[in-house]
């Protein structure tokens, strides 16, 4: 009995990639941007889970690019450091003091930690923040704020230097600003949708704490234009902390990504899901013009 369990899983696991391939094909050299946060970045086993879906990306001939933030790790530094945090409309006022704490934390504690897990899982990977190789620049987003940016301008060849060397670029949302001495905090859905819209990625996945867009009934919907996003937003269907994320896609896909997909990033292979299978996770938004490639799309 045991050997016929294992021989019905291995059966469907190779039916699980024989299913895959297509999708894999469609992805061959496809720019995928993953902007990584939230719970999983706390936890080793969800990070090593994540770097291995990252490493299988890049193994199939996909140029995933991780972006990611780290608000939980900040907090706890600017408590050690007995650094007061001030908010103005639900957002962190970043001054002087704050953000070279958020620069320490972002590219150094969280960026190599992520580079390390992608390394442990075979791939090859490289740390860098917005402000390398003028990648993001920015402008003060609201003189309030302090020194939090706004993308102004990208520079990403040297983001397509490390997928000609098979290399994963891992970016901490730090920029550099108009200034050569300024170092802005930039928000890490923004930062992603701003380098995605720059490569004209093919997707931008969005990895969050919730499901994806939910309608009226709380359902999530798994197919969106970029019209349905504003109808909803407008009847407050979309409201609080998601407004800021389809925001990002409406953004990026002005800016020429095909695709961006909100999904819940603490389902096991939550990346994987949604290029290889046929259904997808979470909710996708593109333009209702763009010619299907999948049944989901």
């Amino acid at each position: 009995m045991k050997q016929q369990k294992m021989n019905r899983d291995w059966i469907a696991t190779a039916r699980t990639l024989n299913e895959a391939l297509p999708y894999m094909q469609r992805y061959t050299g496809a720019v995928v941007v993953v902007k990584f946060g939230g719970n999983a970045m706390g936890d080793d086993e969800a990070m090593a889970e994540f770097a291995r879906d990252i490493v299988l990306m890049r193994q199939v001939g996909v140029n995933p690019v991780v972006v990611h933030g780290g608000g939980p790790m900040i907090n706890d530094m600017l408590k050690r450091l007995n650094i007061e945090s001030r908010f103005v409309r639900g957002k962190r006022v970043t001054d002087k003091a704050t953000v070279e704490v958020v620069e320490m934390v972002l590219t150094g504690l969280v960026n190599k930690r992520i580079v390390q897990a992608i390394m442990d899982e075979g791939g090859r990977a490289v740390g860098l923040s917005g402000k390398d190789d003028d990648l993001i620049v920015c402008e003060p987003d609201d003189p309030e704020l302090g020194f939090v940016g706004r993308p102004i301008e990208m520079n990403v060849q040297v983001l397509r230097d490390l997928f000609d060397a098979g290399i994963i670029p891992v970016v901490a949302p730090v920029a550099t600003g108009t200034e050569v001495t300024e170092t802005y905090n930039v928000n890490g859905d923004t930062a992603a949708g701003a380098i995605a819209g720059a490569l004209k990625a093919d997707r931008l996945l969005l990895l969050t704490d919730v499901s994806g867009v939910k309608n009226a009934s709380g359902e999530v919907v798994t197919a969106m234009t970029p019209e349905d996003v504003r109808a909803m937003t407008a009847d407050g269907t979309i409201a609080g902390g998601m407004i800021p994320k389809t925001e990002t896609a409406l953004k990026a896909i002005e800016e020429g990504v095909r695709a961006v997909v909100i999904l819940d990033g603490r389902v096991p292979n939550a990346c994987l899901l949604e290029l290889f299978t046929e259904h997808g996770a979470g909710s996708l938004i593109r333009s209702a013009d763009l010619p299907p490639v999948r049944e989901r799309e």
